[in-house]
C-alpha cells in the first residue's frame, strides 16, 4: 500500500487529503464513493521532495498570523458564512505557507464530517488548549463568532503584554552584549601588547594586572577553545530555562528578586484573570477553564495553584479561598474581586478587571524598569572600566617613577 496525497472537490469546495491505497486508480474510486471528484493525485514519497512541502513545514506561525485568522473567521461568520466558506477565504487570503497548509487541512477534516474544534486539535503547536477549548465552547453554543472575538482578543493582549516585556529587556541585553564583546577584543588585541611592554622593562606587576593578563594570554593561546566556551555559555543561558529544571529555577528567581518579584506577580495575575475570564465568557465551566489556564501560565509556581485549585472547586469551596492562601503568588486585589465575583455571579466581568488593571500597571513598570535598570548598567561599566583601568594603567605609573 502507499500513501498518496490528494485535491478534490465535492458540493463545489475544494478539500485535500491522504490516503492509503494500492494505485491512483483505486484513490479516484476512493473518493468517487465519496461523492467527490479528483483534481490531482500525487505519492506522498514523491511529494516529499518538492520544495513547496518543507517550505510548508519548516515556516514557523507568529502570534500575528493567529490573531488575523481567528479575527477574520469571526467577520467571516458572523457575516453569515458556513465555516467552510469562511476557512476557504482565508486559506486564500494568508501568505504563510504553514498556516495555509494547517487551514486546508482543518477545512478537509470539517468537509469529512469533523467539528472545527477536533480538526484544530491535531495542530497542538499551532492552536493552543485555550483556543480549542473556545472554540468548542462556541460550537456548543452556537456562539462561534462571538468565541473568535474573543480568542482574538485574548491573544492581541497575550501579545502585546509579551512585546512589552521583551522590549524592557532590549537594552540591557544590548549594553551587555557590549561590554563581552569590547571587553573580549580588549584581552585579544590590547593586553597582549601592554603585557609584551611589562615583561620588557621587568615591571613588577600587582595581582589585579596578573589576573588579567593571565586570562587574556589564555584566550589568545586558545581562541577556538574561548569561542567554544563562549557558544556554550551561551546555548546555556538560551536553553537551560526552558529545561524543566531550569524553568523551575527561574520561576523561583523571578519571585524572590528584588524588583522583578512585584512585576512577575502582577504579569501572572493578568494572564490569570483575561485567560480565565475569556473562558468562562466562551462557556467553557469552571473546572476546565481553571485546569487550561494553568497551562497558560508561564510560572509553574502560579500554573499549579490554579491546576490544584480544581480538587478545591470539586468539594463545593470558593475559590478566592484559594488566592488567599497564596497570597505570595497572587495579589490582594485578586483575592478581593474573585470574592466578590462569586458572590454577585460577575466573576467573568471582574476577571476582566483585574486583568486590565494589571496590564496597564506591567506597562507602565516595564517603561520605569529601563529607566532603572540603566544606572545599575552604568555602575556595572564603570567598575569594569575602572577596574581594567587601574589594573593597567597602575605598572605603567610603575615604569613613570623608575625612569
Amino acid at each position: 500500500m502507499t500513501k498518496f496525497h490528494y485535491t478534490a472537490i465535492k458540493n463545489g469546495e475544494k478539500y485535500i487529503g491522504d490516503v492509503e491505497a494500492k494505485d491512483r486508480f483505486e484513490v479516484y474510486k476512493i473518493i468517487r464513493s465519496e461523492g467527490g471528484r479528483v483534481l490531482s493525485v500525487h505519492s506522498d514519497k514523491w511529494r516529499k521532495f518538492s520544495v513547496s512541502y518543507w517550505n510548508a513545514r519548516l515556516s514557523t506561525i507568529k502570534e500575528h498570523d493567529k490573531i488575523v485568522f481567528a479575527n477574520n473567521l469571526a467577520a467571516m461568520l458572523g457575516a453569515g458564512l458556513s465555516i467552510t466558506r469562511a476557512l476557504s477565504v482565508s486559506e486564500k487570503q494568508t501568505k504563510n505557507p504553514r498556516l495555509k497548509l494547517v487551514i486546508t487541512t482543518v477545512k478537509s477534516d470539517i468537509q469529512k464530517g469533523g467539528t472545527f474544534h477536533q480538526a484544530l486539535a491535531r495542530f497542538p503547536r499551532v492552536f493552543s488548549k485555550i483556543f480549542v477549548a473556545m472554540v468548542k465552547a462556541g460550537e456548543e453554543s452556537g456562539n462561534l463568532s462571538e468565541s473568535l472575538k474573543v480568542i482574538a482578543s485574548q491573544l492581541e493582549r497575550a501579545y502585546i503584554l509579551k512585546k512589552k516585556i521583551k522590549g524592557a529587556l532590549i537594552y540591557p541585553t544590548i549594553i551587555l552584549i557590549a561590554i563581552a564583546g569590547i571587553g573580549t577584543l580588549m584581552m585579544i588585541k590590547v593586553v597582549p601588547t601592554l603585557s609584551a611592554t611589562f615583561k620588557e622593562l621587568h615591571v613588577k606587576l600587582p595581582a589585579s594586572t596578573q589576573m588579567i593578563i593571565s586570562v587574556s594570554n589564555a584566550m589568545k593561546g586558545h581562541i577556538i577553545l574561548t569561542g567554544l566556551v563562549f557558544v556554550a555559555f551561551v546555548l546555556f543561558i538560551l536553553l537551560f530555562p526552558r529545561t524543566k529544571r531550569g524553568a523551575k529555577i527561574m520561576d523561583w528567581v523571578a519571585l524572590h528578586t528584588p524588583l522583578i518579584k512585584e512585576l512577575s506577580k502582577e504579569i501572572n495575575s493578568a494572564k490569570m484573570a483575561r485567560t480565565l475570564s475569556s473562558l468562562l465568557s466562551s462557556g467553557v465551566d469552571l473546572i476546565n477553564a481553571l485546569d487550561i489556564t494553568g497551562d497558560v501560565l508561564s510560572n509553574h509556581y502560579h500554573s499549579n495553584v490554579l491546576k490544584s485549585s480544581t480538587s478545591h472547586i470539586k468539594k463545593g469551596k470558593p475559590l478566592s479561598e484559594v488566592f488567599e492562601k497564596n497570597e505570595k503568588l497572587f495579589t490582594p486585589m485578586v483575592t478581593e474581586i474573585v470574592s466578590v465575583g462569586e458572590e454577585t455571579g460577575s466573576l467573568s466581568e471582574l476577571l476582566l478587571n483585574i486583568a486590565e488593571f494589571y496590564e496597564t500597571e506591567v506597562a507602565q513598570k516595564t517603561k520605569d524598569m529601563s529607566t532603572i535598570i540603566e544606572p545599575f548598567l552604568m555602575l556595572i561599566v564603570g567598575a569594569a572600566v575602572g577596574f581594567f583601568a587601574i589594573a593597567m594603567i597602575s605598572p605603567i605609573y610603575s615604569i613613570g617613577n623608575a625612569i
